[in-house]
C-alpha cells in the first residue's frame, strides 16, 4: 500500500508580536497536528522549512527530533528526473508532506510537478487547509471574483513588459476577468508604475501587501489615481514586502 501525500499550508510570514501560538490564526489546529506527525517532507526550501516545524514543535511534538526528519528539497532547479526518487517514500508506504516556502504548495509552486507523479502512480494526494496569497489578494480587491487568472511573473525588460500588461489588460476587458501577477518584493514601485502608466486610466488596480500579517494592506484604485499619487512620491508601504497586483479592465 503507497502513502499520501500531504500538501502542507506554510504561512505567508508571522507577526513579532508574541503569542501563545504564531500559527493559531494562520493554520488550524488539525493541519498543526497532522503535520507534526509526518516524518518525510518534500520542500521548495529545506532552511524555511525547518525554521517552520521548530515553531510547530513547541505546541505539536513532532513524531521524531527536527534532524532525524527527512527533507528533500523541491524547487524550480529541480531536474524531472529526480522527482521519481522524491516520490520513493511514497511508494515505500510512507506519507510525505509537501510544503512550500509560503501559502499553500502546488500553487504558483513547483510542486505541482510531484503531486501530477503522485497521481499518475495512483497515490492518494490530500490538500490541507491554509492561506493563498492569491485567493486572500482576490477577496480583498473588490475585483472580479467569478473569473480571474494568475499570470506569474511579468518580463523585466520594459518593453516586454508593457507589451505584455496591454495584452492582459486586452483579455480583462474583453472577459471580464481579474488579471494577477506578482513580482520580486525589491521591484514592487517599478511594476506598480509600469501597471499605472500603461493601463487605461478607469482600468483598476489592487496592490495586496503582506496578506494575513499586522502590516496587511490592500489598496484598490484606478490606474489614472495611482499615476497621480505615484508623481507625488507617495508609493505604498511595499518595498521589500511580498506583493500581489491585481487589475480588471
Amino acid at each position: 500500500m503507497t502513502g499520501t501525500l500531504y500538501l502542507i499550508p506554510n504561512t505567508l510570514g508571522l507577526s513579532e508580536t508574541s503569542q501563545d501560538n504564531p500559527l493559531a490564526h494562520i493554520i488550524p489546529e488539525t493541519v498543526q497536528r497532522m503535520s507534526s506527525q509526518l516524518q518525510y517532507f518534500v520542500a521548495e526550501n529545506a532552511k524555511t522549512t525547518r525554521a517552520y516545524l521548530k515553531i510547530l514543535n513547541q505546541f505539536h511534538p513532532l513524531a521524531k527530533p527536527l534532524q532525524e526528519l527527512h527533507i528533500s528539497e523541491l524547487n524550480v532547479n529541480t531536474p524531472n528526473e529526480a522527482l521519481q526518487t522524491l516520490i520513493a517514500p511514497l511508494l515505500a508506504g510512507n506519507d510525505i508532506g509537501l510544503i512550500s516556502e509560503a501559502g499553500v504548495p502546488a500553487v504558483a509552486d513547483p510542486g505541482a510537478n510531484l503531486v501530477r507523479l503522485a497521481h499518475q502512480h495512483n497515490i492518494k494526494v490530500s490538500p490541507l487547509v491554509g492561506p493563498s496569497s492569491l485567493l486572500l489578494a482576490i477577496m480583498g480587491s473588490g475585483l472580479n471574483g467569478q473569473s480571474f487568472a494568475f499570470n506569474g511573473y511579468l518580463p523585466t525588460d520594459s518593453a516586454a513588459r508593457t507589451k505584455r500588461i496591454k495584452e492582459l489588460e486586452d483579455r480583462s476587458r474583453k472577459e471580464k476577468q481579474t488579471q494577477l501577477i506578482i513580482e520580486t518584493p525589491y521591484r514592487n514601485t517599478p511594476m506598480l508604475e509600469a501597471l499605472a502608466g500603461t493601463c487605461h486610466q478607469q482600468t483598476l488596480i489592487c496592490v495586496a501587501t503582506d496578506l494575513s500579517l499586522p502590516t496587511e494592506s490592500i489598496q484598490t484604485k484606478s490606474a489614472g489615481d495611482w499615476k497621480k499619487q505615484l508623481q507625488t512620491k507617495a508609493a505604498p508601504d511595499f518595498h521589500k514586502k511580498p506583493t500581489v497586483f491585481l487589475f480588471l479592465a
